[in-house]
């Protein structure tokens, strides 16, 4: 489960007036793909919520990714980062508090298995799956308390992950972020 933000948000280097900034909470889970020299580190979205009708259309149809609209909310300050989002009566939230700035994860830690995923992979019509790079700097990891997930994941992802309700996390990870970078997909073979 991964909350964050869209901020000068872009497509086609033009920014669209009243979509630029907002959030975004997703469930996901990561990947590899084995290629002769190379593996990719990727991931695939469950589903992605959004609070802009325009934003999920645009991912549905012209990427083929798993959005939905849902009314959204957000607190970011210097120690607490919290995002809400809310369907008909379905009221969720995750919250953490920041503590010291870990810096940029060592290499094959789970901190860096995390943030470091430069491939998505989604599901298109027909069977096929497409392959997008994404590229963004590494990120520095902070230390984290005061935890809260309060998800009906049954309701928001699907009964299959109702059994995620009320399970601790295996680790919970804050990362400062950046500007990212995220190409056309092309069709896998």
């Amino acid at each position: 489960l991964v909350g964050f933000m869209f901020l000068d948000t872009r497509v086609l280097g033009f920014p669209v007036p009243f979509h630029v900034n907002f959030e975004e909470v997703n469930l996901r889970f990561y990947v590899k793909r084995k290629l002769d020299t190379e593996i990719r580190r990727g991931v695939v979205f469950i589903k992605e919520i959004v609070p802009r009708f325009a934003i999920a259309t645009v991912a549905r149809v012209m990427y083929g990714e798993p959005y939905e609209c849902w009314s959204m909310s957000n607190r970011r300050d210097e120690r607490e980062v919290m995002y809400q989002w809310k369907n008909n009566s379905n009221s969720n939230r995750i919250s953490v508090y920041r503590g010291e700035d870990l810096g940029v994860p060592l290499e094959d830690s789970h901190g860096s298995f995390i943030i470091e995923h430069y491939w998505g992979y989604t599901k298109r019509g027909g069977g096929r799956t497409d392959e997008y790079k994404v590229e963004h700097p590494k990120w520095d990891l902070f230390s984290t308390n005061n935890e809260v997930i309060d998800v009906d994941f049954g309701e928001t992802y699907g009964r299959e992950f109702a059994f995620l309700s009320g399970q601790k996390p295996f680790s919970i990870v804050l990362a400062a972020g950046s500007d990212i970078a995220v190409y056309k997909g092309q069709n896998l073979k």
